[in-house]
């Protein structure tokens, strides 16, 4: 601008001199004046969102004591007894309102504050995965041998959410907000995705817009659906012999589970790209010498929607019987559950967005970088440490890959806004030791403390515009159609004491 204003002034001169002197003051002027219009224009920070920041700040230390416990706890699905606790009686010494045990799941429940709309909701998650207890080092070393662990960060998402949602709590009781905070303990997303029972029991009904947050290798607004799936179980049923003295007399259950197998390998020739199907046989025979009477195998289906879902789990289903023909065996199917992708809210994540870009990377010490990279080297990955920068918002694919989480059934009943923060190196494998290693020290402990200012920032957001919240809702309204929800989920209670355990 001054370039351009300088060779105006130089025209003017080459003119006339007379001019010149009033082109000067003229432009004297006007640089004044588009001096003082910038800076009217410069956005001043929102003073409540220097406030839930300060708030997550002073209980910082409390925070990452939490979230340790809970790394320690290492409990699986429907199993979390004491990290359930742990939230929900330090969200009781907060002053929240907590119901215990909702959805008919002993670990679930609901912790509130405030009276009255806008009412924001806010998930945490805290199940760990079957095998992967891991030391604070940067290579493999069980804790406990075979023990759980939390490899997919869920010991930082409740703690987290919850973190934010006490500062935003913080700010209704000093009558600087008003409307209603809700924060929800969601048990079981790994295994047997236990928010669909409490979408059931209608916990989210009446709330307005749901903030959701996962630890990853980057920080970015989650933009893309990921996969919609559902698990089912097959058991085969036969006859048990001698498997050498009068194996005629068997019929094996075994067989069938094999040759079921080997249906679903045949078939993956035959669907599209979009599609995952995963088994883990569970049960074949228990010694050499037996014909097997029993076994059992879990599958799971996936695709990017639940359309390109339905044609596959019919047809995978149907191979069961097939296979107890083959072997002249009895069989059962039974529905495990299953989830929907994701449905985006892209007002939602714009608001966001501008937040994460408000925060800023997270900074890390040479320490933290050295230990990352020290990851990388174990798990044969770049050593590039810590990747931080804020992402740019991404276009929504219709069809991306990556994995499914029960947050795309509750999408599918009230807006979601939601975003991934750094708690682990770039480019490791996710579900494994390197994530567990992380999320019980200062990597992942920033990653939680950023992802909460992150969520609260958004949430004051929502309180202060009204505007906002409707615009999130008649998108949501638009993008979903007339689809009638219905959550791919058996009859009867949550599978508590389950032997898929």
């Amino acid at each position: 601008m001054i370039e351009l204003n300088n060779t105006c002034m130089s025209s003017s001169n080459s003119l006339n001199t007379g001019y010149s002197k009033k082109g000067y003051l003229f432009f004297a002027l006007f640089l004044s004046f588009s001096t003082l219009s910038f800076s009217q224009k410069k956005v001043k920070p929102n003073p409540l969102k220097i406030e839930v920041q300060q708030s997550i700040d002073t209980r910082y230390s409390d925070l990452t004591d939490l979230s340790d416990k809970i790394w320690s706890f290492e409990e699986i699905a429907f199993q979390e007894t004491q990290s359930a606790a742990a939230l929900s009686d330090y969200a009781e010494s907060l002053g929240f309102k907590v119901t215990r045990g909702v959805g008919e799941i002993p670990t679930a429940f609901v912790a509130e504050y405030g009276s009255g709309k806008p009412i924001i909701g806010i998930m945490g998650e805290f199940d760990a995965l079957p095998g992967l207890s891991q030391n604070k080092v940067p290579y493999k070393d069980p804790l406990h041998v075979d023990a759980p662990g939390h490899g997919c960060g869920h010991n930082l998402f409740g703690v987290a959410s919850l973190g934010a949602a006490a500062s935003i709590k913080d700010l209704i009781e000093k009558g600087e907000l008003k409307g209603t905070i809700r924060f929800y303990g969601t048990p079981a997303e790994e295994k047997f995705f236990g928010k669909l029972w409490m979408i059931r029991a209608g916990l989210f009904n009446d709330v307005d817009v749901m903030m959701d947050w996962h630890p990853a290798d980057e920080t970015k607004v989650n933009a893309q659906k990921g996969l919609a799936l559902v698990d089912f179980q097959v058991e085969f049923r036969g006859q048990a012999a001698h498997a050498s003295a009068d194996p005629w007399n068997g019929r094996s259950a075994s067989d069938a589970l094999e040759l079921y197998a080997n249906g679903i390998n045949y078939y993956r020739e035959h669907i599209k790209p979009t599609v995952r199907i995963h088994y883990h046989i569970q049960d074949a025979g228990q010694v050499v010498n037996v014909v097997p009477d029993y076994s059992r195998i879990w599958v799971r289906v996936r695709d990017s929607s639940r359309e390109g879902l339905l044609p596959v789990w019919e047809r995978v289903e149907a191979m069961a019987e097939g296979a107890a023909i083959l072997a002249n065996v009895d069989y059962k199917v039974s529905l495990i559950s299953g989830v929907h992708e994701m449905l985006i809210n892209r007002t939602g994540s714009e608001v966001l967005q501008k937040n994460l870009e408000s925060l800023g990377p997270i900074s890390y010490t040479e320490e933290e970088q050295v230990f990352a990279k020290k990851i990388q080297e174990s798990v044969n990955k770049p050593q590039i440490g810590l990747v931080s920068e804020i992402k740019p918002l991404e276009e929504t694919l219709e069809h991306s890959m990556g994995g499914s989480t029960d947050v795309g059934d509750v999408s599918w009943n009230v807006p979601v806004i939601s975003l991934s923060a750094t708690t682990a190196p770039n480019g490791t494998p996710w579900h494994s030791w390197a994530v567990v290693a992380c999320g019980g020290m200062s990597i992942g402990h920033k990653g939680m403390g950023y992802a909460a200012k992150a969520l609260a920032m958004t949430m004051v957001d929502l309180y202060q515009d009204p505007a906002l919240i409707e615009s999130i809702q008649t998108e949501f309204k638009t993008t979903k159609g007339d689809y009638v929800y219905k959550g791919i989920i058996p009859d009867g209670p949550p599978p508590i004491t389950s032997k898929l355990q």
